[in-house]
């Protein structure tokens, strides 16, 4: 058998009761719940569990809501006897998981720092001013040319989601048009119900910010290589994680090119751990020489660790 990376979903995968059955079953799993509610000074696990749906929805309370029942997750499949991961990676903010199960943020930072990033980028850009939309069935190349030629505002690739798969984000008028010509060239263009334009350039001054409290964090040395959205390859080095993680906010996720350097490196099985099975999917999109498996119910853990 080759290495195992375990992987983590960033936002759009959240849903109401997520990772509740792991908070019944597990203390480990019901302590971190409780444990995010102590350091935020809220009741998080509440509205995980209970709602509303559009408060859960809000970014500054999706981003901890994701990492704490992801994290609350792995703590399970740790108490369980699952393996250490050869390798982590986590799609943008799932990044954050990937690093607090590396050893490279405390839970407390990794709780704090994921609200503040959600807070200064919802802040970023005035709700309606900005929008994005998945593209499919054209490659990322036809995608940066039409967004590279659009005059009529800012539209980036926002994320590299597979070879078939890549979401723009800007100003809502030019990812319309954007998706217009891209709609005429034979893509199929979702538009994505988010607040946050993320991953483009708008999000520079809300970086800029969170620059700041990331200076006044303390990052470790990863003990397992991270493989990070902006760069698609691994990092261990505290200075190096730092500067990524200021960088992921404005630039494009490099999700794909991720994947396939952690195939090229060995890894055979990769393992999503979190709700919904979203990079599951991509990855079986990007690559047909790999084992793929999401852990998202207490049920899942025997299935998995049968072929494991």
């Amino acid at each position: 058998m080759g290495k195992i990376a375990y992987i983590f979903p960033g936002q759009g995968s959240q849903y109401m009761r997520m990772g509740k059955d792991f908070h019944d079953k597990y203390r480990i799993s019901a302590d971190i719940f409780y444990e995010a509610d102590r350091i935020l000074r809220q009741d998080l696990s509440s509205v995980i569990f209970e709602g509303p749906e559009d408060l859960l929805n809000k970014t500054a309370v999706t981003q901890p809501a994701l990492l704490v029942t992801s994290y609350a997750i792995y703590k399970a499949l740790m108490e369980e006897g699952f393996p250490e991961p050869d390798y982590t990676a986590g799609h943008s903010l799932g990044e954050y998981t990937a690093l607090l199960v590396a050893g490279s943020l405390t839970f407390e930072e990794a709780v704090r720092l994921t609200k503040l990033r959600g807070e200064y980028m919802q802040e970023a850009v005035p709700e309606g001013k900005g929008s994005m939309c998945a593209i499919l069935k054209v490659s990322p190349e036809v995608v940066e040319e039409v967004c590279k030629n659009i005059k009529s505002g800012v539209v980036e690739p926002a994320n590299y989601n597979s070879p078939i798969q890549t979401v723009i984000s800007g100003e809502k008028e030019a990812v319309e048009e954007a998706s217009r010509i891209l709609k005429e060239k034979g893509a199929r263009v979702i538009p994505l119900k988010v607040s946050v334009p993320s991953h483009c350039s708008l999000m520079k001054p809300a970086a800029d910010m969170f620059k700041i409290k990331l200076a006044q964090t303390p990052i470790k040395n990863a003990n397992i290589p991270v493989v990070q959205n902006v760069t698609a390859k691994e990092h261990t080095m505290a200075p190096e994680i730092r500067e990524n993680l200021y960088k992921q906010i404005y630039s494009s996720v490099r999700w794909f090119q991720s994947v396939e350097y952690m195939a090229n490196h060995g890894v055979d099985t990769f393992i999503e751990i979190g709700p919904k099975n979203v990079l599951t999917k991509l990855i079986q999109q990007t690559l047909n020489s790999v084992r793929t498996f999401n852990i998202e119910k207490v049920e899942d853990i025997e299935k998995v660790r049968e072929v494991l």
